[in-house]
């Protein structure tokens, strides 16, 4: 079985990260599903963007099992397959620890919808999964990041929210492929910055009326949508 052209679809993604500056050194890593064939193609553990080739993509199954690869996968695997079995919406995931999406990780704060930038690609705000006990650091760290992301949305719609910031530690984003969430990320990062800027300049701001929230969303992304080109 051949897994070169998923290996160069996740290698094309991680090296968007680096070319859009969200990572430093090698603080982040990309994934895609491949569901067919029950695999994950994600970036190796420690390796510098720099050193990168396709050839270096690790592939697991959904159990976190080395199917190929000679490197040892991201410490993060267990977060991306973790949210893979509980989210099939989904196809790609990239995590970060970009500037203003991981202050406001820091911060323990969800990201508020101050404005239609942020209401155009996700309905309400980006929530922020809370800090774990210490029972839960002190088990399978990595599996539990994911739980805790799921435990967060509770019955929302991973689609809604294409994004989510885990307390202390860092955002998270997917799609429905590894670039498609690399996009949320780059989005992601803007949308952190205008907002802490935002609150910068009028602490007291509030939330985005909902009228306008439903109308940049849902113009996008209802039913009804129309913007864009129809073919």
């Amino acid at each position: 079985m051949s897994f070169i052209e998923l290996k160069r679809e996740v290698y094309e993604a991680n090296m968007e990260l680096e070319h859009r500056k969200l990572v430093t050194y090698t603080f982040g890593n990309v994934s895609q599903v491949d569901r067919a064939k029950g695999v994950v193609a994600i970036k190796p553990s420690g390796i510098p963007y720099e050193q990168l080739k396709v050839d270096d993509i690790v592939i697991v199954d959904l159990e976190n099992s080395i199917v190929e690869g000679r490197y040892n996968p991201s410490s993060d695997t267990k977060t991306h397959t973790y949210l893979y079995r509980h989210w099939h919406e989904i196809g790609g995931i990239t995590h970060t620890h970009s500037t203003y999406a991981t202050a406001w990780s820091q911060a323990q704060i969800a990201i508020p919808c101050l404005g239609t930038t942020h209401a155009d690609y996700v309905y309400g705000e980006i929530p922020c999964a809370p800090v774990m006990t210490e029972q839960l650091i002190a088990g399978d760290y990595e599996e539990e990041t994911g739980a805790q992301i799921i435990n967060c949305f509770g019955e929302r719609s991973p689609i809604e929210s294409p994004m989510v910031i885990v307390a202390g530690h860092a955002p998270f984003t997917w799609g429905e492929s590894a670039a498609k969430s690399v996009y949320h990320a780059v989005l992601l990062e803007e949308i952190a910055k205008m907002a802490y800027l935002a609150k910068t300049l009028q602490p007291n701001i509030g939330s985005l009326k909902q009228a306008l929230v439903d109308k940049h969303y849902l113009r996008k992304h209802g039913k009804d949508a129309y913007y864009g080109q129809n073919n």
